[in-house]
């Protein structure tokens, strides 16, 4: 298992380098003045001049390369000066000379161009709210597309069957910003008086009277429009390896002891038929937190895909570059789990 869990660690490792590699590129070689950006159209030429030393734009490319990957790593390679302590905080480990030594921080992404606050403080304010969504509409698709499968898988043929394969088709083929507009519209704004719920609103809402509450009904809507296609695949593959487990010769020897539909069901059937269910509630999770961004924009949430298409929208482009690489960081570290999850659950399976 040690060495399963090395080498997967490893091309996890290579996968993150490379996505590191491509935003730098991507935003590095896109045409405009990203100091102009940050300062506006008006701004004098020493404050240009001054922009760009910050944000190492009058250094060759390689260079830049080379500070954005140091600036990245846990463990880097930094001056004996002002500067460095003025950029983030860090803890010296050793001297490699009288200038330069190893040390020990918390990777920096770089400052914001409109809120000039560190992008790591921006993201870990919003990455609760995308968590709190995605959480919660996996944990509603988990939940109902199991139901929803075994119920289908049990009246095979059926009048329910074939509604939970039509309703589950449609979900997988609807797009979840589509999904979103019309559930914003139709619950949040038609139905508004009878539901009670907004078409906009965040986790936390401010009241001249009351002050800071939690907005519990503000996440309903938006879980319940993300989490629909997982829900769909969910229904799906729950109703497969359901069918394929009620084939096997265990379970028709447990109906033959007399043991009663549930028990046969609930003790024999439905825990083997969930490992691949498992794997793909995993897997999707990851895609949940990446995937969020119109659904999040859409509903007015507050989290990393909002604040993410506001970014884009202002070219501010360190949030954008951070936001990318918090996304990756997250799908691979659940992937990897994923990966060995499934190994453990299923001894069958060898990683490779």
């Amino acid at each position: 298992m040690l060495h399963v869990l090395a080498r997967r660690v490893r091309y996890s490792l290579l996968v993150l380098w490379g996505v590191v590699s491509l935003v730098f590129l991507l935003f590095n070689v896109l045409p405009g003045d990203p100091a102009r950006l940050t300062l506006g159209q008006r701004s004098d030429l020493s404050s240009l001049e001054n922009a760009r030393h910050e944000l190492n734009l009058d250094k060759p490319l390689f260079t830049r390369y080379w500070l954005y990957i140091n600036d990245l790593l846990p463990i880097g390679i930094h001056n004996k000066d002002s500067a460095t302590a003025r950029k983030y905080q860090y803890i010296a480990l050793f001297s490699v000379s009288k200038e330069k030594c190893i040390v020990l921080k918390w990777p920096y992404l770089g400052r914001s161009y409109r809120t000039k606050r560190e992008v790591n403080a921006v993201l870990g304010d919003a990455l609760p709210g995308t968590a709190i969504l995605a959480l919660t509409a996996m944990t509603f698709a988990s939940i109902a597309g199991i139901l929803l499968g075994m119920l289908a898988a049990l009246k095979k043929d059926t009048w329910l069957d074939t509604s939970a394969i039509a309703a589950s088709v449609a979900g997988i083929s609807l797009p979840s910003f589509v999904a979103a507009l019309f559930i914003a519209y139709i619950f949040g704004y038609l139905l508004h008086n009878i539901t009670g719920l907004n078409m906009t609103g965040s986790l936390w809402e401010y009241d001249a009277f009351t002050g800071k509450h939690l907005a519990i009904r503000n996440l309903i809507l938006p879980a319940f429009a993300l989490g629909i296609r997982p829900l769909a695949i969910i229904t799906q593959l729950t109703r497969s390896s359901m069918l394929d487990v009620l084939n096997q010769d265990y379970v028709r020897t447990a109906y033959a002891k007399g043991l009663s539909t549930t028990k046969v069901v609930f003790r024999h059937a439905l825990p083997n038929a969930l490992n691949p269910v498992v794997t793909t509630v995993s897997g999707w999770l990851a895609e949940l937190l990446a995937g969020s961004f119109f659904v999040e924009y859409i509903f007015g949430w507050k989290g990393v895909g909002r604040i993410t298409v506001d970014a884009l929208d202002k070219f501010d482009f360190p949030l954008v570059m951070g936001s990318v690489l918090l996304t990756a960081f997250i799908f691979i570290i659940v992937n990897l789990f994923t990966d060995l999850l499934y190994s453990w659950l299923d001894p069958r399976v060898r990683l490779h």
